[in-house]
């Protein structure tokens, strides 16, 4: 029998038992958050930091999150282990890390030409994705909440420009998720680097490109005092999800107020990630350009190749039950929100940009 299965049969068993409530742990206590970020890496950890202090306010002191960045207490895609193995009670990350668990986690963060921040919220808190969530957590004893986006990724920092396919074949890149996949496909040789090391490796020549975020991240970063050839508008990431996630026993265990901080923290801490990130892009990419970086698109030819592999990537799951059934509510959501976007803010956005000049 399978785990998920497991669960649900026990669920299902203690509730026929008449089994008592549980009893909940009393008294002020400290919960260890690992994460997937240096500290002080632009926005994802302040992100954390966010959620962190939004859980020790509300709850009045009564819970305490003690922050490890990645590398103090364990590797930056360590966390998701430490958190199963109860080494750490929740960790911060973004879950297409965590693909070699199962590879539907990546729905919870971004796929290639997947949903931008607005869809992912649309389907998490008004379709299913956050019950889908819920249960493909479970599998692993991990009780998981959206915590924040950064809105749609760059396409990154190469060091020469990318004139059409075949520049990608020999290409060392650093890529996480589906998208390094993709690039795969079309010749590169794809490394995940953690955030805090990528620096380094550019600068090294170890990498001939890389990704990170966005203009704000990536200017904090220091990329452009490296390589001035930067593609803003990427395929891999239009508007990626971080997670939560708390240790489904620790969960469990705290009482249903508390439990409900930590659920609407989340949220909150959703929202003011992805408006930070927003915020801060715009300013960030004119200062990149007084710098002399130069702001590129890829060429169609190339889009057509990023399409192409991605939906090859996307679909060499889909013998797993449980990643076919996300993978289907995810794009089912996905039509539906494109059509109405197409038919009010796309419209609206190219009307108005047209007549006031933007």
């Amino acid at each position: 029998m399978k785990r998920r299965q497991f669960l649900s049969s026990a669920a299902t068993g203690a509730a026929a038992a008449g089994l008592a409530a549980p009893a909940y742990a009393q008294g002020n206590r400290t919960l260890t958050m690992v994460t997937s970020w240096g500290r002080g890496l632009a926005g994802v950890h302040d992100s954390a930091q966010y959620i962190a202090d939004s859980i020790t306010a509300m709850s009045d002191g009564e819970l305490t999150v003690d922050l490890r960045a990645a590398g103090e207490l364990v590797g930056a895609f360590e966390n998701f282990d430490a958190v199963t193995a109860g080494q750490a009670d929740m960790y911060h990350a973004a879950d297409y890390y965590f693909t070699g668990q199962h590879p539907a986690f990546a729905f919870f963060s971004t796929v290639p030409f997947g949903m931008t921040a607005q869809e992912l919220n649309n389907w998490y808190y008004h379709g299913n994705g956050q019950e889908l969530h819920q249960e493909l957590g479970a599998i692993f004893g991990i009780k998981p909440f959206l915590v924040g986006n950064t809105g749609p990724q760059s396409g990154g920092w190469f060091n020469r420009e990318i004139t059409g396919v075949e520049d990608f074949q020999g290409l060392r890149f650093r890529m996480p998720g589906q998208g390094a996949e993709v690039l795969g496909k079309l010749g590169a040789s794809v490394q995940n680097l953690p955030g805090s090391e990528v620096y380094q490796a550019l600068s090294s020549g170890a990498i001939d490109g890389t990704e990170w975020i966005g203009p704000w991240a990536d200017e904090a970063a220091g990329f452009h005092e490296i390589t001035k050839y930067y593609y803003t508008a990427g395929f891999h990431e239009p508007g990626p999800g971080l997670t939560l996630g708390v240790n489904l026993s620790v969960f469990e265990e705290l009482s249903p107020a508390h439990q409900a901080i930590i659920e609407k923290a989340s949220v909150a801490a959703n929202l003011w990630t992805l408006t930070l990130f927003m915020k801060n892009n715009a300013e960030a990419l004119n200062r990149l350009r007084q710098q002399g970086v130069q702001i590129l698109e890829f060429p169609d030819e190339v889009w057509e190749a990023f399409g192409t592999a991605s939906e090859e990537v996307l679909q060499q799951h889909t013998n797993d039950p449980l990643y076919a059934s996300i993978l289907a509510s995810y794009q089912e959501s996905m039509r539906e929100n494109s059509a109405w976007i197409g038919e009010t803010e796309r419209v609206y956005a190219q009307q108005r940009d047209r007549i006031l000049g933007l």
